[in-house]
């Protein structure tokens, strides 16, 4: 497709007044250094030949939009604001499991709660995709290991170890409901202290989730669209996050499209039926326009702009934030 002069310079106007945004905060958060999950190495054999690939899709050089492969040694990067007020965020970036939406379902979202306060971190966690023999289990158990790792290291960090949420995005919607289904859940030998730790959420915000991942699949067997493999009956049950709800579950605030073309907001109001059963504290938020993998970048002008700020606000509400 041929661009034309009126749309190159709408680019170069959002990418200046991005860059110009960016260096205007830049003194009010500090972004850390990779911080790894597994000092000593992931709890299973790495497939064959994997090697992490970062390939940058943006064609505006003021903007990055990295998507990342093959990841082999999980990692936090680390936010940190000038003046935190001790809440933490874990983002997990989507991409169908098969690669990470880094830029834009990552650090983008992690700027934007670092500039008011919040601790964010961007999850950079393995792939059912690449092979790993515990397909969907492998990066739940990167999100267990991260939010212990987390609350590990609260009072070095400056974050209240109660006030530590996820937020994922598509397949990382899928990761953060899985995780806030099954914290407790046993996936992964203990390697340090931190293991001793919970892995519950304080809050959960799968963002346009894949929920029930046997509506994925097509033609394919059950669960193979999503994690790369047909599931067995008892596996697709335990990676449904509606299906296995605790009692002692976290908040959850969903945010989803209408006229999402890939996921259905029926994924969400799934998990919203399942959370309300178990009596949960839930605010969902569906939007008329929007679409898929909308993110910060692509709510320009709709309603659903405000999405991130509606989320802060339940925060509030359920104690994450403070007032």
């Amino acid at each position: 497709m041929t661009l034309g002069r009126r749309h190159l310079l709408g680019l170069g106007l959002i990418a200046g007044a991005l860059a110009t945004h960016q260096k205007a905060l830049a003194r009010d958060r500090t972004v850390e250094p990779r911080i790894p999950l597994w000092p000593k190495g992931v709890p299973e054999a790495i497939p064959t030949g994997l090697k992490e690939v970062v390939t940058e899709r943006s064609t505006v050089p003021q903007i990055q939009d990295r998507a990342i492969q093959g990841v082999t040694v999980p990692w936090l990067e680390m936010v940190r604001p000038a003046q935190a007020n001790g809440a933490a965020i874990i983002i997990m970036p989507g991409g169908g499991y098969r690669y990470m939406a880094w830029d834009k379902e990552g650090p983008d979202l992690a700027h934007w709660f670092a500039s008011r306060g919040v601790t964010a971190f961007s999850l950079g966690y393995r792939l059912p995709h690449d092979g790993w023999s515990g397909g969907p289990d492998t990066p739940l158990a990167d999100a267990q290991r991260a939010v212990r790792l987390v609350r590990a290291n609260a009072a070095q960090w400056g974050i209240d170890p109660t006030r530590i949420a996820v937020m994922g995005f598509s397949a990382g919607g899928h990761l953060c409901a899985n995780l806030a289904a099954q914290f407790d859940h046993v996936v992964y030998p203990a390697q340090d202290a931190a293991d001793a730790l919970s892995a519950r959420p304080d809050l959960a915000a799968p963002i346009y989730p894949a929920i029930k991942i046997d509506q994925l699949s097509g033609s394919k067997p059950q669960g193979e669209a999503l994690v790369g493999r047909a599931l067995s009956l008892q596996e697709l049950e335990r990676h449904s996050p509606h299906l296995n709800v605790q009692a002692n579950a976290p908040p959850h605030c969903l945010v989803h499209a209408e006229d999402d073309p890939l996921v259905s907001p029926d994924h969400s109001l799934a998990l919203r039926s399942a959370l309300r059963a178990r009596g949960i504290s839930v605010e969902t938020h569906l939007y008329a326009k929007g679409g898929h993998g909308f993110g910060l970048r692509n709510t320009k002008g709709l309603p659903l702009a405000d999405w991130p700020q509606r989320l802060m606000s339940f925060g509030l509400s359920t104690g994450w934030l403070t007032a």
